[in-house]
């Protein structure tokens, strides 16, 4: 089973951690193991210097153009290129039930109600993201006080759960 989650079958588009035995797994099993896959990249992204309209660990990220990244790349999904875009693709999800691989919003700019930055949560309050110029993709916490101002909410992308066929 591992070798069929470490390669992807050319004639299929599917990442392999999708193309994984679907009849054994139940819909829940499917999803954590794309929660675990997004997490295990997005993880290995760390240190990626920030680059405005960045898009590729080769020439660096901004905030979505890393989401985007580590959603095609780790299950197949492809997400809309800018953060206010991704907002309006997902399914809201309440801060107490938010899970691996959802993603968390802000405004980071001075208008309120625009989002200007998206990461993916981990866990425990924290999230992935590539921050900002002169920084590289990190761990933050929804608890910083800089994040628990800016924090507009949660979003479950819809393309994980068509993969998952399941809404959790």
């Amino acid at each position: 089973m591992l070798a069929a989650v470490a390669k992807t079958d050319a004639a299929d588009a599917k990442p392999a951690a999708v193309q994984a035995d679907d009849q054994a797994a139940s819909p829940a099993d499917t999803i954590t193991d794309l929660r675990k896959a997004l997490i295990a990249l997005a993880m290995n992204l760390r240190d990626v210097r920030y680059v405005r309209g960045g898009h590729s660990p080769t020439t660096g990220f901004d905030c979505s153009g890393f989401v985007r990244y580590v959603f095609a790349h780790a299950i197949g999904v492809q997400l809309p290129t800018n953060s206010a875009s991704q907002f309006l693709a997902g399914l809201k999800v309440k801060r107490a039930d938010m899970k691996p691989g959802d993603l968390v919003f802000f405004h980071t700019s001075g208008r309120r109600q625009r989002i200007t930055h998206v990461g993916i949560y981990i866990s425990n309050g924290r999230f992935i993201h590539a921050p900002t110029y002169g920084k590289t993709v990190q761990i933050s916490s929804l608890d910083e006080a800089y994040w628990a101002k800016r924090f507009v909410g949660a979003k479950r992308p819809e393309g994980m759960l068509a993969l998952a066929g399941h809404n959790g």
